[in-house]
């Protein structure tokens, strides 16, 4: 069992480490749902944390429709991450009618390589999920990310159980989308995936003590006094549920019968 936790700061990432994820994936910006981040972001996360770094490819929030310009963006950060240490990449590219572009996504596939590449919730707006799962396949996609079409993965349980018995051994599919510590041993259960993909994040109020509330750098009112963090205690609230599962389902299988010689 794996579990993957969604950070966009270095001290998100130490935490994560600590609580005992074998994953981040590296962000900017998840109130857009996660856009790239900095070259220095991802050096400095590199440097910090010994578990394994994804980092999102992805030039803009919105839709997953891309523009020749920002294609070639998503190239320049897939070497660029590559360069700075990533273990692999994460990215999604459907084409006007949100199905899976299956050339693009070959296209930087095969540009990550040797890394491994998750293709992200962008499945999740396709017309049919479990249909697009096997355009996934055909880009080389080493994973796939879903909540099986729904805003959160406790609504999709089915579609996401019927996309792992498809994959077979083809591809692994990761279960995201509001994962919780209450959660996760159920979804498990559920699902029968091996990976999970969870946020965490805790709101903590700015340090900085005078507020000019009249003005707004964003569209968000209020965005520039609140941050985003995730915390170890959660993070380990999240693996230590799930190792529970794990060692209590090990420890009701039945002992396999005594081969004589």
């Amino acid at each position: 069992m794996q579990v993957e936790i969604c950070v966009e700061s270095v001290e998100s990432a130490i935490a994560a480490e600590r609580g005992g994820a074998q994953r981040v994936e590296l962000c900017s910006d998840l109130l857009e749902g996660g856009v790239t981040p900095s070259a220095g972001l991802i050096a400095l996360v590199r440097q910090k944390i010994g578990i394994g770094l994804f980092t999102m490819i992805r030039p803009r929030g919105g839709d997953f429709c891309y523009t020749d310009l920002e294609f070639e963006v998503m190239q320049q950060d897939i070497r660029q991450a590559r360069d700075l240490g990533a273990d692999g990449v994460i990215l999604g590219v459907l084409d006007g009618c949100a199905r899976v572009d299956v050339a693009r996504t070959r296209q930087l596939v095969e540009l990550a390589g040797p890394l491994p590449v998750t293709f992200h919730r962008a499945i999740d707006m396709t017309p049919d999920p479990r249909a697009a799962l096997d355009d996934v396949v055909e880009t080389g996609a080493a994973r796939v990310l879903t909540s099986g079409g729904a805003p959160r993965v406790t609504e999709g349980l089915s579609t996401v159980a019927c996309m792992v018995k498809k994959a077979g051994e083809r591809i692994a599919v990761m279960v995201g989308g509001g994962i919780t510590p209450e959660t996760i041993v159920h979804l498990a259960e559920a699902t029968g995936a091996s990976e999970f993909h969870a946020s965490l994040r805790t709101a903590r109020p700015s340090p900085v003590e005078f507020h000019r509330s009249e003005v707004q750098m964003g569209e968000i009112r209020d965005r520039e006094y609140v941050r985003y963090v995730v915390e170890e205690e959660s993070v380990r609230a999240l693996t230590s549920a799930l190792q529970r599962f794990v060692e209590e389902r090990e420890a009701a299988r039945p002992a396999e019968p005594f081969a004589a010689k």
